[in-house]
């Protein structure tokens, strides 16, 4: 089984976001390559029949490691091998690095930056809003939006979120009322 390379530019380890997570050794410029997403070249079909199966087995167990990326339209990379140390990247509302296809062949994540010694490397996820309640954000960024989400779709979320808490304000209200009467009565 391969190993996980030795890198210039990142250490592992414990993250105050999420598990582990890729720190700084040392100043990255901005633009540089830092890491390489690598695992097994998986068709769409097969990268789904896996994260269902993933997903189906974290509703008994609690835990998800979901580890697709998307490569093209055809392909996508299973991360989830012990060798891919960039699948420990954390999600942040305010990413430092990016993720880049390159010749639809590889996907490797580059600086948006300069990033400083010791600065852990965060990307934003881009996940839709299909099931955004499922993924809460703990980046703890100044412009976080409480899940994980993709920039683009901020705006909505935060109006479901605004949505929710009105919800659940006059749901509680509604109850506070109908216990009021209920003891007057």
């Amino acid at each position: 089984m391969p190993k996980a390379a030795p890198n210039e530019w990142y250490s592992v380890r414990n993250s105050e976001i999420h598990g582990r997570g890729l720190y700084a050794k040392k100043k990255i410029p901005k633009d540089t390559w830092i890491v390489e997403y690598v695992g097994k070249k998986v068709s769409k079909e097969e990268s789904d029949r896996l994260a269902n199966e993933l997903l189906e087995s974290a509703k008994k167990t609690g835990g998800a490691k979901v580890y697709m990326f998307i490569l093209n339209d055809e392909w996508d990379i299973d991360g989830n091998v012990s060798w891919n140390t960039a699948r420990l990247m954390n999600h942040s509302c305010s990413p430092n690095v990016e993720a880049q296809t390159f010749d639809e062949k590889e996907i490797w994540f580059t600086a948006l930056r300069d990033i400083e010694k010791g600065e852990e490397l965060v990307f934003n996820y881009g996940f839709d809003l299909e099931v955004w309640e499922d993924h809460p954000c703990r980046c703890g960024s100044e412009n976080c939006v409480g899940f994980i989400a993709a920039e683009e779709y901020w705006p909505t979320l935060r109006r479901k979120i605004g949505a929710k808490k009105a919800w659940l304000t006059k749901h509680k209200r509604n109850k506070a009322k109908k216990a009021a009467a209920k003891k007057k009565a």
